[in-house]
């Protein structure tokens, strides 16, 4: 195919949350340039929590996973383009070639690539009946293969694996997760928080081998069981793994875009990176964080939707640093649902409010007698209350 050429005013790589939130903060705030928008995955940009919850049960169509209807690009004259990735970046001449061959002049460019699954390597790892889960397409999967299983595995303690094995276990299904972690959640959490969300699960009817790691998977070309390290072997038909992400830095990297600690793409307070003009926001943005004093980098759907709309504003002409509180939440079918701000990236002591025993508590993780974090399910003013003393930490710290 021929190389064509065309311009745009922003240049947005990659199509889910942050993409979307840039493209439509852009609009909202007035900008008149040209928009172009490409992602690789199939669909528009859709509500990612949905792929472990609502489309997973069932429960919502495709379509209404969507963030807008199928006419609102063209109505907000965004140029919408998916399945198409961007190839190559050059930074110094302003232009990237995309999957097609198209090669875009650009004035800003947003980098919004978000991750990729983090894939083991275990021995049995390319028996079919294993999924990773990401995009919607794995939820159509894992929902066909889980409806003809008699017995699942979830593979992993995070709240992508705990998501995954509530909605599975509501839909009737048989779910044991295997973890390194002795408790769900606890690595982000605690103990305390863990074994809440612990016995929430096996309380609805999931089989929890946390301490004890995967070692491999057994079967002839289909998965029938998974070894774990202590050499449990546990029956599945169906394996799903939520094992974490890694963030796709390989566009920034091969332009030349410095990399920061966590592997993520090194940005200012504003959300550029080195190379002036270019922004990043989502799950690579390592940011100068002007609330925690440090380098941060977080992985959620919630935040990256907050810094596709900081970078718009950004390149509208706003000075102002993003300083937002990181925000997250996650539903446990609808056992349990969970907020937390922060990131608290240690602490040294936890301060319980309410009743764990109830499911109506706030755990606030202080660190040097500062909030660096809250968690809270069921109690949206401790929430708020955490939000301010993390924003603004000359507030005094009262329970």
């Amino acid at each position: 195919m021929p190389e064509t050429e065309l311009g745009t005013g922003v240049l947005v790589v990659g199509a889910g949350a942050a993409g979307s939130a840039c493209a439509e903060t852009l609009r909202d705030g007035g900008y008149g340039g040209s928009i172009l928008v490409a992602g690789r995955d199939v669909d528009p940009p859709y509500d990612r929590p949905s792929v472990t919850k609502q489309y997973l049960s069932g429960e919502a169509a495709r379509e209404e996973t969507y963030l807008h209807p199928p006419g609102w690009w063209a109505e907000h004259d965004v140029d919408l383009r998916v399945r198409t990735s961007v190839t190559a970046l050059d930074t110094q001449a302003r232009a990237a070639t995309l999957s097609d061959k198209t090669v875009v002049a650009f004035e800003h460019a947003v980098l919004a690539t978000g991750a990729n699954v983090r894939r083991l390597r275990v021995d049995g790892g390319q028996l079919e009946g294993i999924h990773y889960v990401r995009a919607l397409g794995n939820a159509d999967t894992i929902r066909a293969g889980a409806d003809d299983a008699e017995r699942i595995v979830v593979v992993g303690g995070s709240y992508i694996a705990c998501e995954v094995a509530a909605t599975l276990t509501a839909r009737g299904r048989s779910v044991t997760m295997v973890a390194e972690e002795q408790l769900p959640l606890s690595r982000g959490f605690g103990d305390t928080a863990g074994a809440y969300f612990r016995d929430v699960l096996t309380s609805r009817g999931v089989e929890w081998a946390g301490g004890d790691a995967l070692a491999a998977f057994e079967g002839d070309e289909h998965v029938d069981s998974v070894r774990t390290a202590s050499g449990r072997s546990i029956p599945a038909q169906t394996v799903v793994m939520g094992t974490g992400v890694m963030p796709d830095v390989m566009l920034a990297r091969s332009a030349g875009l410095q990399l920061g600690d966590t592997g993520g793409v090194r940005c200012s307070a504003r959300l550029e990176t080195s190379a002036p003009g270019i922004w990043a926001a989502g799950d690579i943005c390592e940011y100068d964080s002007v609330l925690h004093g440090r380098r941060l980098r977080v992985e959620h759907w919630e935040v990256a939707r907050g810094q596709g709309a900081a970078v718009a504003r950004a390149i509208l002409g706003s000075e102002q640093p993003y300083d937002d509180v990181p925000y997250f939440w996650s539903d446990l079918a609808d056992w349990a649902s969970l907020e937390y701000v922060g990131p608290a990236a240690r602490w040294d002591r936890e301060v319980v409010r309410g009743s764990v025993q109830r499911g109506e508590f706030a755990i606030f993780y202080l660190d040097g007698g500062r909030v660096a974090g809250a968690l809270s399910v069921g109690r949206g003013d401790d929430l708020e209350l955490a939000r301010r003393q993390i924003a603004d930490p000359s507030l005094p710290v009262e329970f």
